[in-house]
This record gives structure tokens, C-alpha cells and sequence, in this order.
């Protein structure tokens, strides 16, 4: 009688493991369908929406009134700029020694940004933050490099390269395309 009981309990587990694996296919199938449904309704992917909702946007060139009786013109379509540019000028002035010098160096900053209000709200609000980066970059700048014009330059581009680098931190977005002087002492 063991004999018997072998081949007729063995055919109703194979049946049941060929059922298992059919619900477990529908199963699957029916959550492939409601997870491209989601996707294309928008409710997954609405967080990277909102995300983008947040960063600040380029102003086309343009998009900004012009003032009264100014006129555009003097250069040709290709030459102009595709964006336009908003400057912030920071309000106090920043003193520092200069690296393994004695001297000292005081100097004037605005910037400049292609991109809407959001990026000056920050650097409104991170202003603290945004001095220290500074006068951390102008600490680390040589004496000798500071008297020429490309060592000017190469300051510039560190002193963007410092902010945009608070901003990405703090906002998680850069957006300051240029640093200007607006004043600049080496004592």
C-alpha cells in the first residue's frame, strides 16, 4: 500500500507548484500594469517635478523690460548673448592677508547670474556662509599672482567656483556665472 500512495501524491504537487507559478506570473503582470499606468498619470516621477518647480530658471534675452529711451543695437543677432544677466552686488567689502604674505588685500564684489530672482534670494540668505568662502579663496592667493592681470582672472574664477559651491550645499543649485570688483586694494 506505500506503493500506491507514492504515485497518486505525486502528481498533485506538480499541479499545485504549475498553479503557484501562474498566480505568481498574474501577479506580476498585474503590478507591471498598474506600475506603467502610475508612471504615465504622473503620480510617480511628481517628486522630480516638484524638485525642478524649485530651481531657478535661465531669463532669455528679453524677458526683462527695457528701460525707457534706452534702444538695442551695435551688434549683430549672433553676437548677442542668448540669456540675460541679473548683478548682486555684496554690500560689505572683504579684507584678508594674502598667502605667506604681509600685505593685506580689500576688495568689492558683485556677481552675475543668467538666471531668475531665486539665485539672488540666495545668496541673500547664505551670506554669511558666502563670506567665509571668499575670504577663504582670497586667503589662499599669492602675493605675486595678485598684480597681474591673469592672476586677477584666476581669482575670479575660484571666487565663482566658492560661491556656486555654498549655493549647490545650501540650495543644491549654483547659478553665479561671473565675479566683478568693484573695488580692489592690496596694502
Amino acid at each position: 500500500m506505500a506503493t500506491a500512495a507514492l504515485p497518486t501524491d505525486a502528481p498533485a504537487p506538480k499541479k499545485k507548484g504549475k498553479k503557484l507559478i501562474l498566480i505568481i506570473a498574474l501577479l506580476v503582470l498585474i503590478g507591471a500594469g498598474v506600475g506603467a499606468g502610475l508612471f504615465f498619470t504622473g503620480m510617480i516621477g511628481a517628486k522630480e517635478e516638484v524638485e525642478q518647480k524649485d530651481m531657478p530658471k535661465l531669463l532669455p534675452k528679453g524677458s526683462k523690460p527695457k528701460a525707457e529711451g534706452k534702444e538695442e543695437g551695435g551688434s549683430k543677432e549672433g553676437d548677442a548673448p542668448k540669456y540675460e544677466s541679473s548683478y548682486f552686488q555684496l554690500e560689505k567689502e572683504f579684507t584678508s592677508n594674502l598667502k605667506e604674505s604681509s600685505h593685506l588685500i580689500q576688495i568689492g564684489l558683485a556677481v552675475s547670474t543668467h538666471y531668475d530672482e531665486k539665485v539672488t534670494e540666495a545668496l541673500k540668505a547664505h551670506e554669511l556662509a558666502i563670506r567665509s568662502a571668499v575670504l577663504m579663496a582670497i586667503n589662499d592667493t599669492d602675493e605675486e599672482a595678485i598684480f597681474t592681470s591673469e592672476g586677477k582672472k584666476d581669482l575670479q574664477q575660484r571666487l565663482v567656483k566658492a560661491i556656486n559651491a555654498v549655493l549647490k550645499e545650501k540650495e543644491g543649485f549654483g547659478g553665479v556665472s561671473n565675479v566683478y570688483f568693484t573695488n580692489f586694494i592690496v596694502q
